[in-house]
């Protein structure tokens, strides 16, 4: 955990919220010897590529087959439900 002063934060916040884009660590901010807050980088976001990216490994053959076959007519053996519509 790393800790700065608010005016170093102040200063220098562009380069601190690419660091915690990166996936840095937490950042502790102080003021007077108090700490003030902290800052903390956001959960980890994956593309629908990288997520997918092992599937190959676990999905068994036939269920590969019969997916992409489903997929590729744009059908679908059940009706998918919107959980957004209360009705």
């Amino acid at each position: 955990m790393k800790t700065m002063t608010a005016t170093a934060l102040a200063r220098n916040l562009s380069k601190v919220l690419d660091q915690l884009a990166r996936g840095g660590e937490e950042i502790v901010i102080e003021r007077n010897q108090r700490v003030l807050g902290r800052l903390v980088p956001g959960p980890a976001q994956q593309t629908a590529l990288e997520a997918l990216s092992d599937i190959y490994r676990t999905l068994p053959e036939s269920a590969a087959r019969t997916w992409e076959a489903d997929a590729r007519r744009g059908r679908w053996s059940e009706a998918v439900r919107d959980p957004w519509r209360t009705s």
